[in-house]
């Protein structure tokens, strides 16, 4: 296993030292912020980030993401510029050592949530997912806008692109991934490269968009699209765990043995009748069972690359939210040791 962290290049207020202070820190997870999606990432980008991450002491291996621009998925005629420039930019990020990338097919946004700042009985706050603040909530009005969503878009073109989606289904939307990896896929093969899609964030549709990557029949098709071990996943268990109906133990089992999992996210969540909450890592803390997925990890052998996701507020930090020093600090020692003790018990 590879501990990484995540982090947003120089205009991160979280340095690049104080993650390198992180116990058994491998890799940073970063990107090229500052290019539009669709266009190629200059070299010298890349190269900046290579050199920042490598004198810090960290390696420069995982990208997330290299975004999909929406006209690849809606299927549209422009698609094929867009997927060419994808292409050149696996192969710079193979030139430059990159060896996964993770990215997310998505129409129109990233992961949902409804507030940010849910404050916990220990004055921590956090991420969550209330169905009935959701159903309030109309994003072609502005009255949504998260970390991790496009905020380029000006109203009108949300509105554009919802009817766009209109036309698009599941169906269709596979169809229009399939397309995408089998241009992309022999890239990877040629840059020695992962592609690691992750699931939908949640695992269900909302507005009225379509979603595929939510469970364990829907990544088994997805796997088959194109047969290759270069076309692989990011399991987030944060995402797929919203699902109860989602057994996360056997998912990360039967996909790890496959190798198919080139990343992971980990973190916990509690599951509620109206939506589910983010809490800390800790197995004691949410509904997931954290410890019997980085079992399986370590009985299969995993040596690919594992993140901390999303972390509360605490200790009065502000900042990113999800995003904070402090909580996925803490998550990245507790899943260290995690897999520590169980290595030494496999060893016993």
């Amino acid at each position: 296993m590879k501990l990484s962290f995540r982090w947003y290049g120089e205009s991160d207020r979280i340095s690049l030292e104080y993650i390198s202070q992180i116990p058994n820190m491998y890799s940073v997870v970063t990107a090229v912020y500052d290019v539009p999606v669709g266009e190629v990432w200059p070299r010298e980008n890349i190269a900046r980030l290579k050199k920042l991450t490598e004198d810090a002491g960290l390696k420069f291996e995982v990208i997330e993401s290299v975004p999909v621009h929406e006209d690849i998925k809606l299927g549209l005629p422009t698609r094929d510029k867009y997927i060419e420039a994808y292409k050149e930019n696996i192969r710079r990020l193979g030139e430059a050592g990159v060896k996964c990338i993770c990215y997310n097919f998505m129409p129109v946004f990233d992961w949902t949530r409804t507030q940010l700042d849910k404050v916990a009985k220990d004055g921590s706050t956090s991420l969550v997912y209330y169905t009935e603040q959701l159903e309030k909530m109309d994003p072609l009005n502005g009255e949504l806008s998260l970390p991790g969503w496009d905020s380029s878009y000006k109203k009108e073109d949300l509105k554009h692109l919802f009817e766009q989606y209109k036309l698009v289904d599941e169906e269709k939307l596979f169809e229009n991934l399939k397309y995408f990896l089998e241009q992309i896929i022999p890239v990877c093969e040629e840059a020695d490269v992962n592609m690691a899609i992750h699931p939908d964030d949640p695992p269900w549709p909302i507005f009225g968009l379509p979603k595929i990557i939510t469970n364990e029949k829907n990544i088994d098709r997805f796997l088959k699209l194109v047969d290759s071990k270069r076309n692989g996943l990011t399991f987030c268990t944060g995402s797929l765990g919203a699902d109860p109906n989602n057994d996360l133990v056997k998912m990360v089992d039967k996909y790890s043995k496959m190798g198919r999992i080139h990343f992971m996210h980990v973190r916990n969540i509690k599951i509620l009748n109206n939506g589910f909450e983010e809490t800390a890592h800790d197995n004691t803390y949410g509904s997931l069972d954290i410890i019997g997925i980085m079992r399986v990890l370590v009985d299969n052998g995993f040596d690919g690359y594992l993140r901390p996701d999303h972390g509360r507020m605490i200790w009065g930090e502000t900042g990113k939210p999800g995003y904070g020093l402090y909580d996925r600090a803490l998550g990245a020692s507790y899943l260290n040791g995690v897999w520590e003790a169980l290595e030494e018990e496999r060893r016993k």
